[in-house]
């Protein structure tokens, strides 16, 4: 018994051994490994309240995806910041010497944590404004997919090749972005069509309207349309345009099924998709030229 007690007092004493001050607190092995385990466990718990809190939202209160993780982002990012200050104020710390912490951060930041703080602050906007949010279809810096997650520092997107690409919050901020839901997955496609000149406009629109009007992704309303873009070289070209709002994260596949169902119903009514042509013209001057150096 004496041995167990003789060997928790060193113990004792060694993590009590001081470490380094901070103002007028003073950090022992301790008051480390202490601040380190519920800094963890403050970020864990959160973690679970931030997903509760979303699939709390969807389920009760039948709100957006996107408002239910912002929600859920900023409550957690309000508790870890409270949480944090406590775990200091539990371990013995002084909060006034938060202060000098503050001061040495600030270096630390003009010496090389300019992207982290921006990205940070750019996370914090994104949260607040919201220009996009979980679940839309985006596009930025030639990066096209779905948004699955958005933290602090940087947002996950998802490739339609279910590649995971994480792109720096900032670039959300300072960059062009193309948010193909911002308000709602209703998006519209063309199709553009070239017929041959001796078709009749008139047949070729209510083919392709019929095929629009079969294809279960086409939305009724809006309603599709067929225009007839201009005359060109060796067709009459035409553009189909539909709405969807279920093939807005897959047009190839949209355009590839309505161009299959195009292709067999123009060649059912006999209407001929023309190859491009050329006509060559040689002028009659160039060869009685040509025919006169041949006689000299």
């Amino acid at each position: 018994m004496t041995m167990i007690q003789s060997f928790l007092s060193q113990l004792r004493d060694f993590l009590n051994i001081p470490l380094f001050s901070l103002g007028n607190s003073q950090f022992t092995f301790w008051s480390v490994i202490y601040i380190i385990l519920m800094v963890f466990l403050l970020f864990y718990l959160t973690d679970k309240m931030r997903r509760g809190i979303v699939q709390g939202l969807q389920k009760k209160k039948n709100i957006g995806i996107g408002i239910s993780e912002a929600t859920g982002s900023i409550i957690r990012y309000v508790v870890i910041s409270i949480g944090f200050l406590m775990i200091l104020q539990s371990a013995g710390i002084d909060l006034s010497a938060l202060t000098v912490l503050a001061g040495a951060l600030g270096i630390g930041v003009g010496f090389g944590l300019q992207n982290i703080t921006s990205n940070f602050v750019s996370g914090i906007i994104i949260l607040f404004e919201r220009p996009i949010k979980v679940g839309d279809r985006i596009e930025v810096n030639e990066v096209l997919g779905d948004v699955v997650n958005i933290s602090p520092r940087a947002t996950t997107i998802v490739t339609n090749e279910n590649i995971s690409i994480i792109v720096p919050n900032s670039e959300f901020i300072s960059s062009a972005v193309i948010n193909w839901s911002h308000t709602d997955r209703l998006v519209r496609r063309s199709i553009p069509i070239g017929v041959s000149y001796g078709a009749d406009p008139e047949v070729v629109k209510e083919v392709l309207m019929q095929v629009a009007e079969s294809h279960p992704g086409v939305l009724k309303n809006p309603d599709p349309q067929v225009l007839l873009d201009e005359f060109g070289d060796s067709s009459l070209n035409f553009l189909l345009r539909i709405w969807t709002d279920t093939y807005t994260e897959r047009p190839i596949i949209l355009r590839s099924e309505l161009n299959y169902m195009i292709f067999k119903k123009l060649k059912e009514n006999h209407i001929e998709i023309p190859f491009p042509q050329r006509d060559l013209h040689i002028r009659s001057g160039l060869i009685r030229e040509d025919a006169e150096g041949t006689e000299d």
